[in-house]
This record gives C-alpha cells, structure tokens and sequence, in this order.
C-alpha cells in the first residue's frame, strides 16, 4: 500500500472510533452517514449528529480525493506538477450545554506531485472558561508530541494561537490546542515517525475531549447563558468563513459544499455590540481570548 492509502485507511478507522465514542456519551442520537463521490476522483463519507440529548450537533467527516489543481490552488500547494491527493478527517462538535465547549479536530494528509505533507490539530471553544478543561485538553495534545519531539507541542500550540484568531475581532476563537501543517520529513524526522506520530495525534482527540464533556454536560444552566453560547457560536461561523483554510481548500477544489460546512453550528446570534459585566465570568473569557494563555506552565503563552 501507498502512504496515501495508509493515511486514508488510518482517518477512516479515526472517524469510525470517534462516531462510537460520542453516540455513547450521547445516549440518544445516532450519525446518520452520507456516501458522496467527487466529480474529478475520490469522494467520501460524511457522518451527521443532530438534536442528541448531549450533542445538538457533530459532524464528523473523511474525505480521499484527487485529482486536478485548480489554477489559484497551484500558487499556495508546495510541490510541483498539475495533480494532487488529499485525505483527512474533519470534525466539530457543538454541545447543547453552554458549560460545555465546542471542539474541532482536523488530521490530513496531501500530495502534490511527489511533495507529501501532514497536517491538522485540534482545538476548544469554551462559552464557560474552566481551567481545568483548558489545561487537560493541552496536556492530553501534548503527550505524543512529548512523546516523539519534546519541540512540537511548543511549536504547534504557538501556531495554533496565532491561527485561530479573529483580526477583526481581536480575540482567538477559543483556548487554542495545536495546529501543524505542511510537516515533511527533514534530518530530524522521518517519513515513518512522522506518520506514526500523526496517527497518535488523531488518537489523542477522544482522551482531550471526552473527559471535559462528560464533566460539564449535565451543570446546571440558564437562558442568559444559553443565549451567551448562540453570541459566541457567531465568532465561531465569523472564523469558518473567512478565515479557516479548510474551507477554502475544500471549495477551491470543488468539495461538496454540504459536507464543508457542516461545521456550522444549528443555532447561532448576532446581537447588536453586546456587552459584558466587568469581572463577570463572561468577562474572564473574553480577556483570556484575548491574550493566550501558557496552560501548562512551560512558557509557551
């Protein structure tokens, strides 16, 4: 088998573990699975939660395509030659609890020519700021880097800051994570490790994740912080569309458009210059988004 087919075997196996663990968190909704192939080569697998008990929505997806470059994509791609390969697996989930944060997890691995290249992360959106949470989701992402580069996790949690950030807002869309990409092999590190480690990555998504769910999906909550989740899902969907790389690969590229933006939370406001309390806990979030945070003490805020 090709690293191409590895990597697609490898998301596939991904999204099936990460499907099974979160109906079971749920308890109630089931994904419901839609086969799609793209005009051009490959296609995919787009697996839909809605209106779960714990879950108001997840979507989590794999994708292998290939095929031709379209001409604007053919500046940005490292590499060479007209034609290129892509695998991955893309999810997010919006919990129906204000006290439990949005997450989403990327792992994908593209060709062009003979350049190959990893890429991903994962990353939290709190609507409640829990230290706790934002700390063991670090040092969960963090083990295998630790594991197999001590200079990752710094390196990645600093990008995944600078990348998730809102210009026009001045604030990152949540407490970071990592974010890595176009990692190849170079005189530290192989192709083997590197896929060995990437796969290790896309495992350590549930042990971020899950833990913190099951904490905070059945607090306590009211309406004002219900309706302070939808204000801040539009950061999220404010993100996606303008500035999230994956959706600009995906309809460059002529992706299928239902399965890019599933990412959409199903619920969401923008109300007109809200404002917060001072030392309110609304207010502790907004500061800590607006300067990143070193959450596990190794002087890498």
């Amino acid at each position: 088998m090709s690293l191409f087919d590895d990597a697609r075997a490898a998301v596939e196996t991904l999204q099936d573990t990460i499907c099974a663990a979160l109906e079971a968190a749920d308890g109630r909704a089931r994904f419901l699975e839609d086969r799609w192939e793209r005009p051009g080569g490959g296609g995919g697998r787009t697996r839909v939660l809605t209106d779960g008990a714990v879950l108001e929505k997840a979507g989590v997806n794999t994708s292998a395509v290939h095929g031709t470059l379209p001409e604007p994509m053919r500046e940005r791609l490292p590499g060479e030659g007209d034609t290129f390969f892509a695998t991955g697996v893309s999810l997010v989930l919006h919990p129906r609890n204000p006290n439990a944060p949005t997450t989403h997890a990327n792992f994908r691995y593209i060709q062009r020519g003979d350049a190959g290249w990893f890429g991903g992360g994962a990353d939290l959106t709190p609507y409640v700021l829990f230290d706790e949470d934002a700390r063991h989701f670090h040092a969960a992402l963090a083990a295998p880097c630790d594991a197999y580069d001590p200079a990752l996790y710094p390196r990645f949690k600093a990008w995944c800051d600078r990348y998730f950030h809102l210009p026009h807002r001045g604030e990152a869309r949540g407490v970071g994570g990592i974010f890595f990409d176009w990692v190849k092999p170079d005189e530290a590190h192989d192709l083997d490790g590197l896929f060995a480690w990437w796969r290790a990555m896309g495992e350590a998504f549930l042990p971020a994740y899950l833990p913190i769910l099951e904490r905070r999906k059945d607090q306590p909550y009211d309406e004002a912080l219900r309706t302070w989740q939808l204000v801040r899902r539009g950061r999220y969907v404010e993100f996606n569309l303008l500035h999230d790389r994956g959706t600009k690969f995906g309809l460059e590229t002529s992706g299928r458009v239902e399965s890019i933006l599933m990412s959409l939370p199903p619920l969401v406001r923008w109300d007109y210059d809200v404002q917060v309390a001072p030392e309110s806990p609304e207010a502790r979030l907004l500061a800590v988004l607006r300067e990143p945070v070193d959450w596990l003490g190794r002087g890498e805020g």
